[in-house]
This record gives C-alpha cells, structure tokens and sequence, in this order.
C-alpha cells in the first residue's frame, strides 16, 4: 500500500507536465512510437506474409481434409507434421507400381471421396514462341476443390476441352473464348476467368482434363475427405509413399517424440538467429533511451525548481527520482500504445503495396498479438531507461543553486570516461578477434559492436569538453553552441550519442555490404563481349538451327552467325563428352565455361568470342597457326611456359558417348592433330580448343552449328522477345546476353534502407535534440537579445547547435563503426581459395571497400541538412524571459 502511496503523487505530477509541456510530449512520444510503429508494422507484415499450417490451408488443400502426394517409384516417405516444412522419399526401384485409392483407402481402413490433381508447368503456343504457364488438371466442380481457384467471370469447365485461366494469362490474348494451344499437343477452350488462390502473376490455367496434364505430372495429388486425418493415418500413407498435408494434424500437430529422428522436428529455434535478434533487440534498445533521453533531460531540468521545492521542504532522493521516472512510465505507456495502434495501420498499408509485388498471394491479415505486447512492452522498457539517468541526476543537483537560479548540475566523473575506454578496448578486441576466426566470426564480431557502441557514448562528454576548450576562434554562434552543448551534457551527451550509435550501424553495414560487393565484381567474369548475346541448347542439326537463326534475326538489331564446333548433344539416355588431352601435359585450363555451346570450336581465324579471352599478344599467334592447320588450344599461362619454347603440341581430340543409367561407353569421333598452346589472360575460356575447318574435315571430325552469336548491343526487351521465339523450337535454348557486372537488387536495397533508415534517425535525433536545447535555452536567448544581440542571432545559434549534434555525432560514429564495418569485412569476404581474377590479375586475400557516397551523405550532407532545416523554422525573435522559472 505505502509503494502504491508514494508513486501516485509522482505519477499525478507526470501527467500535468505532460499537458504542460505539449510540444516536449509530442516529441517523447514520436522517439518512442517510431520504433514501436517500425517493429509492430513488420510483424504483422511477417505474419500475414507466412501462409504456413492451418493459416489459408483451402489453397492448399480445397475444402478437402487431406492432400496425399504421391511420388511415383517411391517405395516409402517420412515427413514432419507439415510436409512443406520438412520431408523425404526413399525411392523403389524402376517401375513400382505407383499407389492408387485403392491402397490409399486400405491404408486408412476406410473408403474416402478422393479427387486427383495433378500440376505441371506446360508451354503455351503465343504468337511469337511459348509461354510457360502453371497447369492443373483438376475438377473445380467438385466440393473438395473449392478453394483452389475463384471465379471472376464465365463458368467453370464440365469438359475435358475447356479451362479456366487467371488474368495474367488472359493479358498474353487468352481472353474468354480463346482458345489455348499447347506447344506439345492440344487445344483448349477458355470458358472462365479468375485467379488461383496461390499464384498471382504466373500464367496459370486450369481444367478437369484428361490430358491437359495427365502423365506429364511427376507427382500424382489426390484431395481426400470423408472425415479427419489423423497422424496415424498419415504415418500409414507415408508407408506407401505418400505425403500427406493433413487439416487435422496441422491444427493439432503431434508430440515431437512422434516424428521419425531422420525428419527432425522443425520449429525449433536456431541459436545463431536467437544471439542475431537478441543483438538486433540490444541495439534498438539502446538507440531509442539514447533519443528519448534529451527529451527527459529537458524534461528534469524544466522540473529542477519543483524538485527543489520538494527537497527544500523534506523530500528525498527517491521522491525525487520517482517524479522523473514516473513521466517515463506515462510517456513510454502512452507512445508504446500510439505505436502500436499506428504500426497496425502501417502494417495493414504495407502488405497492400507488398501484395502488388509479390507472385503470390499473401495470406489474410494477421496480427500476431503475443509480439506486438512484446514491443509494447519494449516501447515502456525504454522510455523508463531513457529517464533513468535523468532522474538519477535530478536526485543530486545542487537544491541551494537550482533555488538561486542558477543551473545544478553536478560536476563531470572521471569513472565514466575510464570505463568508455575500457569498453571501446573490449569491443574493437572482439572485432578483431572476430575477423581473425575468418568465416563463421561474424557474430562475434556483431556482439562486440554493443560495448563499442556504450564505450563510445560515455566518452561523447570527453569529446564535447575538449571542442569546448579548443572553439576560441570557432565564429560567435558556433562557440556558442559547442559550449552550450559541453555545458548541459544530460540533454547533448544522450542527442549525440544516439546521431553517432546511428551512424556506427550504419558505416559497419554499408562497409561489409561494399566489401562484399567489391569481392563479387573482382571476381565477376565477363563471357562475352558487353552487349553481345549467344544461343545455346540442344538441337540436333543445322537446318534446326537455321530456323532458329531466323527466329532470332526478326527479333534483335544486330546480326546472328553460326558458331561452328563438335557437336555435344547426345541421344536421349546418354550424354556426350569431348575430351582435349596432351600427352605429356596436365589440365590445360583452371576452368572453362562452356558459353559457346561446345568445348571445342571449329573456325579458320579465331571467333570473336574468344579472342577476349586470350592474353596480350596472343591473337595473332592463333591466328597465325589456325593459317598453318594447327589447333589452337587455350592454356594457364604456366602450362604454356612449362611447355617446348615453340608451344607446338600434337592434341588427341576424343568424342564419346556414355550411357545415364550405367553400361559401356560408345566412342564416336577421335583424331589427332598438331596443335599450338595459346595463353589465357586467368586461367578462363570460353571454350578449350580452336579448330581449323580443314583439319577438322580431313580428320572426319562430325562438325556442326554449336551456338548462335549476337552481334550487341541487345537491349533487354530484344532478349525478352527472342527467349520466347525460340522456346517454341526447344525449351531449353536460351538467348544469353553480356550485361557485365550488376549488383543483385538486395545489395542496393541493402544499401538504401540503411541510407533512408541513417537519414530519418540522424535527422530525428539533431532535430529533437536542437528543438529541447532551443526550448531549455530560452532564458539564455533573451538575456542575449537583452544585451543587444541581433534577431537572426537565434537562428544562427539554432543551426550551430544542431550542426554540432549532427557534425560531432556523425564523426564520432563513422569512426566508431569502421571498426566492426572492416573487421567483418574479412571473414565475409575471404578469398584464400583464387588467387587471380578474370583479367589475370592476382587477387587480395581479404576485400575491403568503403561506400563513400553514402558515408558523405550521413556524416557531411545530413548534419548540414539538418542545420539548414533549423535555420529556415526557428524563430528569430523571442519575448523577453526571467531567468528564474
């Protein structure tokens, strides 16, 4: 009763300073409620994202109470409650016979309405080529497959000619009374139109069949009901080979001790991620009590007169600090429930605009509520830290000089200080430890960014007392505000601090993003000339190749040749190899790509294509011996010096044949042939050797077309437009084309987020922590106004203090984070295992880059925004103010 007692007049007091002093309030609650709102918004995205276990099963499954896969050939299967989470099939031999519902009905010990779906992704005829498009052979009439797909327009299909397509395909010219043609066989009538319930932009098209997909299915599903399911039944199905997403078990999943050991029981929680979250949480923590804080500095200091009255007249210490922290607890309840009710809202925004790029449709809109009280609760943890130093510091001010008007602060302790080196030393220790372990430091080196980070902040005082000593022949305004920012550390130190623990996240993730991002392009090897394009697949001869020729030349600018070589397509049931052997010499190459369609090319002067590859000087040479009837074969450099002074070699080109499924292999060409040894720029060709025409006919070498080359540049819908045309010869050619070097979208997403995320909190924190220092310094403004200072004064003051914030706090974090940024650049990007690049250059161990714009953008732009943004919205005239409140 006497806890209850003594907190409810500090809590009454809390709540009429937060009417007060709005504008204060407003800007507790917005440090507070981002993060919550960020957090809140991406569970719910998260949640309503994952359309696991019973969440949307009727896509899944229909209205059915089970879906039975079955494999065919699988003697047995083992899954986990979820199949999609974990599973396996132990295979027969050849020609098992493949279960039916029969045996499905004999397992369960029950005769069950079963419905078979089968899915395949099948070619659809366009008018330029094919297009690949999700097919299901299923009865949408039937009760058990409601769910799968909603109508929109039309009717569903009753015959086996008729199908429904989504809108994605209805787009491409298959509107209502089209027709559907496959590039295999068959045509189909479009009699609906709709969307399947799991894809949303893929092609997909639906009919009860037979023979929309029929035996082109690897997978044979069948939608069962007739009542639950249960994890018997479904270990009884596995023992016929069959995988079973179950309604009933996915609502009542099984004891852990029921799942087979080899399946595992997923769900449980990796401790790598645990150690990851818990980080992410600590520093999220510590930059939201480092923002709130100066709001609750100023907020203490604002009340230092009423705390002084209250010791004056008896109170105590703990009285004292209850007051301040009592505010916390109103603010942080308060900003944590605007959070969340906000961070719902933006939740439900998100998975909107998500939907719009996502090619699947999300599941309903969810609100996980067990987290969003976690981050509700985290929102108030925070804000009472935030107010923890605050009112320790309140608790001992000076009563007699608060009293007297002047400013209580206590004098600086050389403990913290001491302490902040002492951690600093810890955390740059553990950094580079963690670079030294190589891969598998990273989370070390994660872990030690937290004392780094709380080592820097306490030595921000340090800092801020020494630019006070040297800011003599600093401008009025700028002295000014680096010694009113030294003067009042309990609402700059924490404004600081939070800019530079910004910062250091900041340059620590854009360094090792860089660093990996430079390792990928050094490593990056061009297979073509920039722009140029090249056809490869398996066609049979040159009239097929021809046509394709054709297909090609209406659809890019540039002109398309033949690529001449021994042909390495096989017989079905076989595949072919070339073998290029010299006696007496190792591998020639370290690697080679294969981009031209054979290992071995067969030309009279050396096709452009591999002539980029080839070092300085050596394109003559190959030409030169092509001239004479010699084979060019492409080496490392330290094969052709350990070679004869002349390189001349003798080859023994072999072409044989192996069966897939064991057996004796069958050769089908082999010759032997002068041959010249030409270096490599790095150990990469495109292909192993160069053949002259006429030694290749002379030694009955099978020649034909290999590839098509596409003279660049070949614009992006050229190369769209050509892969359609010529997937309607074969789906396996492809038209390729040089782009160079392109980092993967998430590495530039990676790299704005962290910009827009540093940018919003660098120029929250400086604006927050100006606009309190502008607030508490009211006093001392127009003591200066008294004195004659001019109007534009304060608007100079403003922007030097909020310069001083965001310049000083900047630095001080891109110092503090290049410290785990380069350390975690290390084990990232080891490179121990190459030793030389595409170009032939020999490569570091370790890559370390620096993104320089973004680094000049957080530390020198924002700072500098932000002082112009306070200088364009301060005003520059004050009424007079008492300097006793």
């Amino acid at each position: 009763m006497s806890w209850a007692a003594g907190w409810r007049p500090a809590l009454r007091i809390a709540r009429r300073e937060a009417r007060r002093a709005r504008a204060r309030t407003a800007l507790v609650l917005v440090m507070i409620a981002l993060p919550v709102l960020a957090v809140t918004a991406a569970a719910v995205v998260i949640a309503t994202e994952d359309v696991g276990g019973t969440e949307a099963i009727e896509r899944r499954i229909g209205a059915a109470d089970a879906r039975v896969d079955i494999e065919r050939g699988a003697r047995s299967a083992d899954q986990a409650p979820d199949p999609d989470d974990a599973a396996g099939w132990s295979t027969g031999g050849r020609g098992a016979p493949t279960p039916g519902v029969a045996e499905m009905e004999q397992a369960l010990g029950r005769d069950v309405p079963a419905l078979p779906w089968r899915q395949a992704r099948l070619a659809v005829t366009t008018e330029r080529g094919v297009l690949d498009a999700e097919a299901s052979e299923v009865d949408l009439a039937d009760p058990l497959a409601e769910g799968l797909f909603r109508l929109e327009d039309g009717r569903l299909p009753r015959a086996a000619d008729e199908v429904v397509v989504n809108r994605a395909l209805a787009e491409r010219g298959f509107g209502l009374g089209e027709q559907v043609e496959l590039a295999d066989g068959g045509r189909f009538e479009v009699v609906g139109l709709g969307e399947s319930t799991s894809w949303r932009t893929s092609p997909v098209l639906v009919g009860p069949g037979p023979g929309l997909v029929g035996s082109r299915a690897e997978t044979t599903s069948w939608l069962v009901g007739g009542g639950p399911v249960t994890w018997s039944d479904v270990r009884a199905l596995n023992g016929l080979g069959a995988l079973v997403v179950s309604r009933a078990v996915l609502e009542d999943p099984p004891p852990a001790s029921a799942v087979p050991e080899e399946i595992g029981y997923p769900g449980g929680t990796d401790d790598v991620w645990l150690a990851i979250v818990a980080l992410v949480a600590v520093m999220v923590l510590i930059e939201v009590v480092l923002l709130a804080g100066p709001a609750f500095a100023v907020g203490a200091r604002r009340q230092s007169r009423t705390l002084a009255l209250l010791a004056a007249s008896g109170g105590t210490p703990r009285q004292a600090r209850r007051v301040v922290l009592a505010g916390g607890l109103v603010l942080g309840g308060l900003g944590a429930a605007v959070g969340v009710g906000l961070g719902l809202g933006a939740g439900a925004l998100a998975t909107r605009v998500l939907q719009s790029y996502s090619d699947q449709w999300l599941g309903p809109f969810d609100v996980p509520w067990l987290q969003v009280g976690g981050v509700a609760a985290f929102g108030l943890v925070s804000a009472l830290l935030a107010a923890v130093v605050p009112a320790w510091l309140a608790s001992r001010q000076d009563v007699v000089a608060v009293l007297a008007g002047r400013r209580g602060d206590p004098k600086p302790s050389l403990r913290s200080p001491l302490l902040g080196v002492v951690l600093l030393g810890l955390g740059a220790a553990g950094s580079a430890f963690g670079a030294l372990q190589g891969p598998g430091g990273e989370l070390l080196i994660a872990g030690s960014a937290i004392p780094t980070v709380l080592g820097m902040v306490l030595l921000v005082p340090v800092v801020l007392a020494a630019l006070a000593r040297v800011s003599r022949g600093l401008p009025l305004v700028l002295r000014y505000a680096v010694r009113d920012a030294a003067r009042h550390r309990t609402r700059t130190v924490p404004a600081v601090a939070a800019v530079a623990a910004t910062v250091a996240g900041v340059v620590a993730l854009g360094i090792a993003n860089a660093s990996d991002r430079a390792q990928d392009e050094a490593l990056y090897t061009p297979q073509l000339a920039a722009g140029d394009g090249i056809v490869r697949g398996p066609l049979p001869d040159d009239d097929a190749w021809e046509r394709v020729r054709g297909l090609v030349g209406t659809e890019v600018s540039g002109s398309v040749t033949p690529v001449r070589g021994l042909s390495e397509v096989a017989e079905p049931g076989t595949y072919r190899e070339v073998r290029v052997r010299v006696p007496g010499v190792g591998s020639l190459l370290s690697s080679y790509w294969g981009v031209a369609g054979s290992s071995v090319l067969v030309a009279d002067t050396v096709p452009g294509l591999v002539a980029g590859s080839l070092a300085l000087g050596e394109a003559d040479r190959a030409d030169a011996a092509l001239a004479e009837g010699r084979v060019v074969l492409l080496a490392d450099e330290e094969v052709a010096e350990a070679a004869r002074a002349d390189r001349d070699q003798v080859v023994r080109i072999a072409v044989v044949d192996h069966p897939q499924f064991g057996g004796r292999s069958r050769p089908v060409d082999r010759a032997e042939l002068p041959a010249t040894l030409v270096r490599v720029r790095a150990g990469d060709a495109p292909a192993q050797a160069v053949v002259p025409v006429e030694a290749a006919a002379a030694a009955g070498l099978d020649v034909g077309t290999v590839a098509l080359h596409v003279a660049g540049p070949v614009g992006e819908d050229e190369q769209d437009h050509a892969n359609e045309a010529v997937a309607g010869v074969d789906p396996d050619l492809d038209l390729y084309v040089e782009r160079g070097f392109a980092a993967e979208d998430d590495r530039w997403i990676i790299l704005l987020v962290l910009g827009c995320l540093g940018g919003v909190l660098v120029l929250g924190g400086t604006l927050t922590a100006t606009s309190l220092a502008l607030s508490d310094a009211r006093p001392d403004l127009a003591t200066l106004a008294a004195v004659g200072a001019s109007p534009r004064t304060r608007r100079g003051v403003a922007a030097a203090y909020a310069l001083v914030v965001g310049l000083v706090g900047a630095v001080l974090g891109a110092l503090v984070g290049a410290v785990p940024g380069v350390a975690a650049a290390y084990p990232l990007t080891s490179n121990e295992w190459s030793g030389y690049g595409p170009g032939g250059d020999a490569l570091p161990d370790h890559f370390l880059a620096v993104p320089w714009l973004l680094v000049a953008g957080i530390v020198v732009g924002l700072p500098l925004l932000s002082a112009g943004l306070v200088a364009l919205t301060s005003r520059s005239r004050l009424p007079l103010a008492a300097r006793l409140d």
